[in-house]
């Protein structure tokens, strides 16, 4: 038989033709209905009184049952996205149309007085079969479609998958499945931690048993995919699940947002891969929703580094919340210059600036904020590899100790009214150059902000997932490239946030005017060797089986674990969620002074002097062994 062709199809099921159609053939099935009932009552042989009164029935069925289908408007089906009001509302309309009909026939004595209904027990058989082929008709389609998918599905070999979740989420991630091609997954089952779930059918697919039991039922069932449908899934609980998965090979899929808002989109488009910042315990917050995110309308901001990491997201976040002129100063010319491009497109009501800025020039910073007067200033550029660093503090204290002074005295001459730094967790107790010299570049804040009319804050937190030269991208290359993938040591720890809610603290705690040196809560640390392992977990690798780890011993200048604040400081408060104010000892009188001596050692490249002179600066800095013993010479000298 030739295939039917496409104009015509397309013609049947354009709404304007299907409705007709549906509603003409809700009348016919009203009279084969009643027709096929009244001959199963009489075993085909119909007598002589319902013979005659037949024909008039019939015609009166037709008007009826496409009445009660039109006032119903199950004649506007969706073939595709029926559900259970749907079937409800059809059953309605069959109950409605038997109504209308007995009641011209008995009541009202249609099509002609004296004229006899019909028996008791067809009315109900014909309202049986008339909700019968009325959902066959409208659910054959998509069912026929689901099982022909899933008999593709079987012949193409897709990847065979179990959905952790059998909740409300994850019943719409199956039927978004079932009725898209546009995947590569054969869904098996179900897992959900609910007793009374286990052994039930949710969209033709059972629920195996608990979240637990996955690496029993992935081996046994061939999986390759695990889908997580458990909207806000706690971070811990993911860990859990990838730990029980070490050893398998499994890729991890997950829907990022709530149920109440898959409702709008295609569920099966929201699937993402499982991502380290899904690893995180804590639950993250967005500037968007802050009340402080109003002050930044129409402002004026610059923001040294802000082609990095942190920079680039200040920019973004500033412009996001109606900046009117935002400054990217920055000595990385090319990524600033791609930055700048990327948001005048976004953003075309705003300006812009790039400017070619090291901060170690006095007389370029002073051109630059004479040139454009920024009201906010966010000083992120800074020198941040620990290692690298231990190897050449004096350009450590150029970068991060004078570049922050230079920077700030030029905020203060252009009139600025808030300078915000960004600091580390490693200012405290610092083990390595890096730290101590964070360390330092927050007494400088502290100190311009008793001197000044600008508005000085240091905002101190941990790690940022995903910055650059950090852990996370070092590993997804690592594994990449098939291992091995290097940890320093099986017990450090750190703590981590993502880059956009790290970002949107630090604008809270700057335009929110708490105090001089505000420290971000960064829930638990976490272990970078279960990070390492999550992360080779995730890549559908078995860790130490496939990818090797292997331990490369601390290196210069790091710690196991990380702190927030010292003894001195635990007189904090909190001033808004996530954020604390300490209220530690101050800066010393003569700092600036002795930062000027410190600078002097660093423009002499006088490695030895400048490391002593920061343990001086930084009592609580214990340098690494050899600088140790730089320290202790200079001493005796």
């Amino acid at each position: 038989m030739s295939r039917v062709p496409r104009w015509l199809l397309l013609t049947l099921l354009a709404p304007r033709v299907r409705r007709p159609l549906l509603l003409a053939a809700d009348g016919a099935i009203g009279a084969v209905s009643l027709w096929l009932a009244m001959l199963l009552r009489f075993e085909g042989a119909v007598p002589s009184p319902y013979a005659e009164a037949l024909p008039a029935m019939l015609a009166l069925a037709v008007l009826c049952r496409g009445g009660a289908s039109w006032l119903l408007r199950v004649h506007r089906w969706s073939f595709r996205l029926w559900g259970l009001s749907d079937a409800a509302r059809l059953a309605v309309a069959g109950v409605l149309g038997t109504g209308l009909l007995m009641t011209l026939l008995v009541f009202f004595q249609l099509p002609a007085p004296g004229r006899i209904g019909p028996p008791r027990s067809v009315v109900v058989l014909d309202l049986l079969l008339v909700v019968a082929l009325t959902g066959a008709l409208r659910f054959s389609p998509r069912l026929a479609t689901h099982y022909a998918g899933d008999l593709r599905a079987r012949r193409r070999d897709r990847l065979r998958a179990l959905i952790v979740g059998a909740g409300a989420a994850g019943e719409l991630l199956l039927r978004d499945l079932q009725r898209s091609s546009d995947h590569d997954y054969r869904v098996i089952g179900f897992l959900d931690d609910d007793p009374q779930k286990k052994g039930a059918i949710v969209g033709g697919r059972p629920v195996l048993g608990a979240v637990d039991e996955l690496p029993a039922w992935a081996e046994r069932l061939r999986v390759e995919k695990v889908l997580i449908a458990i909207p806000h899934l706690s971070a811990e609980r993911i860990r859990e699940i990838l730990s029980l998965c070490g050893d398998l090979k499994l890729r991890f899929k997950i829907l990022p947002v709530s149920f109440s808002y898959l409702r709008d989109r295609t569920v099966g488009t929201l699937l993402q891969d499982l991502r380290p910042e899904h690893l995180l315990p804590r639950d993250t917050v967005s500037f968007a929703e802050m009340r402080e995110a109003e002050a930044i309308r129409g402002r004026r901001a610059l923001v040294t580094g802000g082609a990095g990491s942190i920079g680039s997201e200040i920019v973004r976040q500033l412009l996001a919340a109606g900046a009117r002129q935002v400054v990217i100063a920055d000595v990385d010319e090319n990524g600033m210059y791609l930055l700048a491009r990327r948001l005048q497109q976004l953003y075309p009501d705003a300006e812009v600036a790039a400017e070619l800025c090291d901060v170690r020039d006095a007389a370029r910073l002073a051109a630059v904020f004479d040139a454009h007067r920024p009201e906010d200033v966010f000083h992120a550029a800074a020198h941040k590899h620990v290692p690298l660093l231990e190897a050449a503090p004096c350009q450590a204290v150029k970068n991060n100790v004078l570049g922050t002074r230079l920077v700030a005295e030029a905020a203060i001459a252009a009139g600025a009214e808030r300078f915000v730094m960004i600091s580390t967790d490693k200012a405290v107790r610092p083990s390595s150059v890096m730290g101590a010299t964070k360390r330092v570049a927050e007494m400088i804040s502290r100190t311009f902000a008793g001197r000044s009319r600008t508005r000085f804050c240091a905002v101190r937190f941990g790690n940022v997932l995903d910055s650059a030269g950090s852990v996370v991208p070092l590993f997804r290359e690592q594994i990449a490239a098939g291992g091995p993938v290097t940890v320093t040591h099986p017990e450090v720890r750190r703590y981590f946030m993502t880059i956009p809610e790290a970002v949107g603290l630090v604008l809270k705690a700057g335009y929110g005017d708490y105090g001089e040196l505000c420290i971000l809560e960064m829930g638990e640390q976490i272990r970078i060797l279960d990070l390492a392992r999550h992360m080779i977990t995730m890549s559908g690798l078995a860790p130490d089986l496939e990818v090797p780890i292997v331990f490369t011993g601390l290196r210069p200048g790091e710690k196991l674990a990380e702190e927030l604040m010292t003894e001195d400081e635990e007189r904090a408060h909190w001033v808004a969620e996530k954020i604390c104010v300490t209220e530690g000892p101050p800066p010393p009188r003569d700092l600036l002074a002795r930062v000027d001596a410190l600078v002097a050692a660093a423009r002499a490249e006088d490695a030895g002097r400048t490391v002593a002179l920061l343990a001086d600066l930084v009592p609580k800095y214990q340098p690494t062994a050899g600088e140790a013993e730089t320290v202790r010479l200079r001493a005796v000298v």
